[in-house]
């Protein structure tokens, strides 16, 4: 049994971070902050021409390193004929929750964002109210308060909004790795959609299953999994690998 399991392990774990890292190393990174391209991507619409509400929610690899492992979210909304979106996310210095640091739709360390998540007009109008309030109620917004791994992290404050409003529907990239870190102990919540539950112990282990993840296992912050929805498997820094994108790339 346990031959099996660190078999399993390798190929489960090991072998798709090998493949990430080998591709960010060949790919290479910015040598830091300041040498790295935080322009915009272009993903994003001009706020004059489309006036309807709007949330994004992006996710690109992470600077350096640490996209091996995992990509750093962020979200970006703008009410009904606002001038400008409002990008909010978490960051490893100065207090975590950081307000228009960067283009909403900018690259990350030179890497490309996607979306994610979008939706538009009058839900969008709704939904913008209740992610400011769940913003303000983010439980760790204090100095210090970061940690890259477990957590709290980007990626479990993007997954904290999801939680607080489930009505987004926010379905967390699996190399999003912080997304499940539900604080010390033994958690019992539901997933970032909204259509399942998880169960976290101390944000290092747990499991879940929803509608829209489908079924993870949660393993030192990396995410195994079967998406049911999109026909797709979770592996460890790779992320989905979906048999409808596949279809449709072809």
């Amino acid at each position: 049994m346990l031959k099996r399991f660190l078999l399993t392990f390798l190929l489960l774990v090991l072998i798709p971070l090998s493949v990430t890292a080998a591709w960010s190393i060949a790919s290479g990174w910015p040598d830091n902050w300041r040498t790295a391209d935080w322009s915009s991507s272009r993903l994003a619409p001009d706020p004059g021409i489309d006036k309807q509400a709007i949330i994004h929610v992006y996710a690109a690899r992470a600077g350096r390193w640490k996209g091996i492992f995992s990509v750093h979210s962020w979200i970006a909304f703008k009410p009904e004929n606002a001038e400008r979106f409002t990008r909010l996310e978490v960051t490893g210095w100065g207090l975590p929750v950081r307000k228009n640091g960067f283009p909403e739709d900018g690259l990350w360390y030179g890497n490309t964002p996607e979306i994610i998540l979008e939706i538009k007009g009058e839900k969008a109008a709704q939904l913008i109210p209740r992610i400011r309030a769940a913003v303000d109620r983010y439980p760790y917004n204090q100095y210090g308060s970061y940690r890259v791994w477990p957590g709290p992290n980007s990626n479990t404050f993007v997954a904290w909004i999801g939680r607080e409003v489930p009505e987004l529907g926010l379905e967390m990239p699996p190399n999003a790795i912080g997304k499940d870190y539900l604080g010390d102990g033994v958690v019992f919540t539901i997933m970032p959609s909204g259509s399942g539950w998880q169960l976290s112990l101390w944000g290092v282990m747990g499991i879940g299953i929803a509608w829209q993840e489908g079924l993870e296992i949660h393993l030192l912050g990396a995410t195994i999994g079967l998406d049911f929805d999109d026909l797709g498997i979770k592996l460890p820094g790779i992320g989905t690998l979906s048999l409808n994108t596949a279809e449709a790339s072809s």
